[in-house]
C-alpha cells in the first residue's frame, strides 16, 4: 500500500465521518483573501486541526479550516488557508487537501494567492488570471510512486490552466468592469522573499512570484480537475519596489484588492459551472 494514498484516504474518512457535502468547485484562499469565505452560504465549517492526520496552517491570515457551503447554488468547498511547503511539511503534505477536495467530489479547482509582480507593466492590487506556471526548487508532488487511484504516472502540462475556464474568467471581468492582468505565475519555496538578483532572472520568464499554486496545480492536473488560478499582486517584487517587502503589505494589499476579487471571484464561479453543466 501506499502510505501517501493511506494518510489521504484516513483524511476523506475523518471528513466524511463529519459532513455527506458533495462539492462542486473547490476553492483555496490565498494569504489576505481569506474574508471571501464571509460571503458563502455555509453549511459545515471543519477545521483542519478536527482531521485526523491533516497539516495544519501556521501562517498569519490563514485561518486553517474548511468551508463548506454555497456560492449562489454551487456546492463548493473553500480552504481558508493553505498549507505551504515553507512550513516544513512534506510536498504529499501540502497537496493532500488539493487531493482530498476532488475525492470529496470536486471538479473544478480554482487558485488564488498573493504574489509579488515582476511584470513591470502591473502595479499592487492588480488582479491576474494565471495562464501557466512555472515551479523552481519545491519538490514535483508526484515523485514516487504513482498513485494509480489518482492519475497517470506522467500527466500532460500543456494546459494545466483549463483554457475554457480562463475564457470565462476574461469575460466575466470584463462583463464586471474590473482590469485584470494575464501572466505566468513562478512559485518557490520560501519563506524569505525573492532577492534583486533572483527576480531578475525570473522576470525574463515570468509576470508574479510567489510561495504556493504550483504544486497544487500540478497535483489536481494529475487527478483531472479541471483547474484556473487568479493572482493578487500585492507587492512590486525585489529590486523593483523602494522598500522593503513584509508579509503585512501583502495582506494590506490583499485587503485592497477584496471587493473586485470578491466580484470576479463569484461570477466566474456561477458562470463555471452553467457553462459547464
Amino acid at each position: 500500500m501506499n502510505p501517501i494514498f493511506d494518510k489521504l484516504m484516513n483524511c476523506y474518512n475523518s471528513v466524511r465521518s463529519k459532513t455527506d457535502f458533495v462539492p462542486k468547485v473547490a476553492l483555496v484562499l490565498g494569504s489576505g483573501l481569506g474574508d471571501y469565505a464571509d460571503s458563502i452560504k455555509v453549511v459545515t465549517e471543519i477545521a483542519y486541526s478536527d482531521i485526523e492526520g491533516f497539516p495544519v496552517s501556521t501562517v498569519p491570515g490563514h485561518t486553517g479550516k474548511f468551508i463548506f457551503g454555497y456560492v449562489g447554488e454551487v456546492p463548493v468547498v473553500c480552504m481558508k488557508g493553505r498549507v505551504h511547503y515553507y512550513e516544513g511539511y512534506p510536498v504529499s503534505d501540502v497537496v493532500l487537501p488539493t487531493r482530498l477536495m476532488k475525492l470529496l467530489g470536486a471538479e473544478i479547482l480554482f487558485l488564488t494567492n498573493a504574489s509579488g509582480g515582476m511584470n513591470k507593466n502591473f502595479k499592487a492590487g492588480d488582479l491576474m488570471l494565471i495562464t501557466d506556471h512555472i515551479g523552481i526548487f519545491a519538490p514535483n508532488p508526484l515523485m514516487g510512486p504513482n498513485i494509480d487511484e489518482l492519475g497517470t504516472r506522467f500527466p500532460d502540462m500543456s494546459n494545466v490552466y483549463d483554457l475554457d475556464l480562463q475564457d470565462i474568467i476574461r469575460n466575466t471581468a470584463k462583463s464586471d468592469n474590473i482590469d485584470i492582468q494575464e501572466g505566468v505565475y513562478v512559485q518557490l519555496t520560501g519563506p524569505s522573499y525573492e532577492s534583486p538578483a533572483e527576480i531578475k532572472m525570473l522576470s525574463g520568464f515570468a509576470d508574479a512570484v510567489g510561495m504556493s499554486t504550483v504544486v497544487e496545480a500540478v497535483a489536481a492536473n494529475h487527478a483531472g480537475m479541471k483547474i484556473c488560478g487568479i493572482s493578487c499582486v500585492c507587492n512590486l517584487a525585489a529590486g523593483l519596489n523602494p522598500t522593503p517587502l513584509s508579509h503585512k503589505e501583502v495582506q494590506e494589499a490583499a485587503d485592497a484588492a477584496a471587493p473586485k476579487f470578491k466580484k470576479l471571484v463569484t461570477d466566474s464561479i456561477l458562470c463555471m459551472v452553467q457553462q459547464t453543466k
